[in-house]
């Protein structure tokens, strides 16, 4: 039976939603037909496959080595020392780590992120003759106490220069002060909650730090998009949120929340689960109460699991549209019979011919090497992030570093310099430039075509790039497109 499932995509200033079939989107699968489907997924709620991949897999080893990146001189290297330095002497490797979730529920959104720093250290090749190491990796839990677990065991390490990560927000949240504190950097390709930058209207998020930086969207835009592309495209005027606590799950249920009151709509109920409830009849009890018309639930497995699984026997919104995130948008999830219907907001992976400026590696040639090395496709989105976060660190590296007589020296200030400097920085996921509170999300720079619902973002901080909900036909991630109803190529204009 084919399964219909509607995937609605968001990244950053220019969001591409895809919602479902209704044109032809052929012309873009070169390089992303490979990202969007993947194999046999399970169909339980167990963690993907991929959670069994060792958390120290080495990167594959590279037949022809890439030209080492030179780096500065004494005189000319970004930094003013404030922050201290690093000194690698002959022989040894410039440390660096990963920190992403790679146990548990949440593996398959961490491994992918991991593999691709991996990928991206073999590709881009040794800094000022020094080859570069990521160490062991380390798992960020998807929670505060694994993100500050492991953010302890980093700042021990007087070595390291920055770190690639955290997976979830709820992590970077309680790593981020600790790597501040010790002058490192932080650069995460998947942390979207807006309390890790900004508001986007000049104001800091509570949990923004020195030496954070991310390459994935602030989900002030994501939540906008799914907002207005349910009031707009939908046609739903009410609507409900669940969210778990966790600054991702939180932060965006809200930005829906306000986003979708902006623009008319009415929010009939917003209210939380606990992390590791089983029985989710009285939360969903609660919502059926205020008879809303969709149902947005941005939250993670299991507990998305459930809230699918048990929604449909609730007297009152057994016909609801239901609507999650980028934290349930994987194959495992896409697998249970009772997402079919469904809409999903996350990032769009469908990347054309881009590439990475600092290694020329597309997307067609990431998949390609990721799939010879570990025999599958990435399971969750944020791979190209992951790769272009790690790309800008070593980047940043090479400009921050000198060479005093075979020994590299690295200024960590000088760091922090490069990084929030970055103006359009060509990545896989497009160009990219990092703000004065870390976000480094850009501009997409392919095409796409088939039917577009095109929506401009007006937020306080001034007016973003134009984006589009692509109506296409095929496969678009794990999802079987299929119609939208009442929507045959249409095109709509809205406005936040």
């Amino acid at each position: 039976m084919r399964r219909n499932r509607r995937v609605l995509i968001a990244l950053g200033l220019a969001f591409t939603l895809i919602a479902a079939a209704c044109g032809s989107d052929d012309g873009d699968s070169s390089s992303s037909g490979s990202a969007a489907a993947t194999t046999a997924a399970p169909a339980t709620t167990a963690a993907p496959a991929t959670t069994a991949a060792p958390a120290t897999t080495a990167a594959p080893a590279t037949t022809v080595a890439p030209e080492p990146e030179e780096v500065g001189t004494e005189s000319d290297h970004l930094g003013d020392g404030s922050l201290g330095e690093i000194r690698v002497e002959s022989g040894e490797e410039i440390q660096i780590r990963s920190l992403n979730a790679i146990s548990g529920d949440v593996a398959f959104l961490g491994i992918p992120n991991q593999r691709g720093v991996e990928l991206a250290v073999r590709d881009y090749g040794q800094i000022g003759g020094h080859d570069v190491t990521i160490g062991t990796g380390l798992d960020d839990l998807c929670s505060a106490d694994g993100g500050q677990a492991a953010a302890q065991t980093i700042v021990a390490d007087d070595d390291v220069v920055g770190v690639i990560g955290t997976s979830c927000s709820g992590a970077a949240a309680a790593a981020a002060p600790l790597i501040s504190e010790a002058g490192m950097v932080m650069i995460s390709g998947s942390n979207t909650s807006p309390s890790l930058t900004s508001d986007l209207a000049g104001t800091a998020g509570e949990n923004n730090y020195p030496g954070y930086y991310r390459t994935a969207h602030n989900d002030l835009y994501q939540g906008a998009a799914a907002a207005l592309f349910a009031y707009e495209v939908l046609g739903k005027s009410t609507a409900a949120a669940i969210h778990d606590g966790d600054p991702y799950t939180n932060g965006l249920a809200q930005a829906f929340a306000d986003a979708f009151e902006a623009a008319g709509g009415t929010m009939t109920g917003f209210t939380a689960v606990n992390k590791g409830d089983t029985d989710m009849i009285p939360v969903l009890t609660e919502i059926a109460a205020g008879a809303p018309e969709l149902l947005f639930f941005p939250i993670f497995q299991p507990e998305g699991d459930f809230i699918v699984q048990q929604a449909r026997d609730v007297p009152g919104i057994e016909s609801i549209t239901l609507m999650a995130a980028d934290g349930l948008l994987n194959s495992n999830y896409m697998a249970l019979p009772e997402t079919e219907g469904m809409y999903f907001s996350g990032p769009d992976i469908r990347y054309g011919t881009n590439s990475n400026q600092s290694t020329g590696q597309t997307a067609e040639g990431f998949l390609a090497a990721y799939s010879e090395e570990w025999g599958e496709d990435p399971a969750a989105p944020f791979w190209a992030h992951s790769y272009d976060a790690t790309t800008l660190l070593l980047d940043a590296i090479a400009a921050a570093s000198y060479d005093d007589g075979g020994t590299l020296v690295v200024d960590r200030a000088g760091v922090r310099e490069y990084l929030g400097s970055v103006t359009d920085y060509a990545g896989i996921i497009g160009l990219m430039s990092c703000d004065g509170f870390g976000d480094c999300f850009g501009s997409r720079r392919h095409n796409h075509d088939g039917c577009r619902w095109f929506v401009e973002l007006e937020l306080p901080g001034g007016v973003g790039d134009r984006g589009h909900v692509l109506l296409g036909s095929g496969r678009a991630l794990w999802g079987e497109l299929q119609p939208v109803d009442g929507c045959d190529c249409c095109r709509r204009a809205g406005r936040l």
